[in-house]
């Protein structure tokens, strides 16, 4: 049986990466984790868990979906940095194209622990 690869682009079938923490069955164990499967979220359409997985103290009221022809095509992590047990941030570049035209999003993200549970706060758009 083929097994679709996760969007994340970890290489591990979506079911045994970013499946398991968008049907519940597991939590992001790191920020790390957490932008991955925020990234999959966002290429799937899954605005509850974004929704979720964003701290209360920035949490929007709505997200849009996808618009349609949106492909996204990647996502590379290119720094990690753990402030301490419960503050990370993760810089990233997620790509895609709509309309024939790539677009390239540069973040560093901001995440905080709480209660065992790794959020979204912000991040900081290059």
């Amino acid at each position: 049986m083929n097994h679709p690869a996760c969007p994340c682009d970890t290489g591990k079938p979506y079911a045994d990466c970013c499946g398991r923490l968008h049907d519940g069955s597991a939590v992001a164990k790191t920020a790390e984790a957490l932008m991955r499967s925020r990234y999959s979220a966002y290429v799937l359409d899954q605005l509850d868990y974004l929704l979720s997985t964003w701290h209360a103290s920035t949490r929007p009221a709505a997200l849009m979906p996808n618009e349609p022809g949106l492909r996204w095509l990647g996502l590379r992590i290119n720094a990690l940095a753990q402030q301490d047990e419960s503050h990370a941030t993760v810089a990233f570049v997620a790509r895609s194209k709509l309309g024939g035209r790539a677009h390239r999003l540069t973040e560093t993200s901001r995440f905080v622990r709480e209660d065992g549970r790794w959020f979204y706060v912000d991040g900081e758009i290059a």
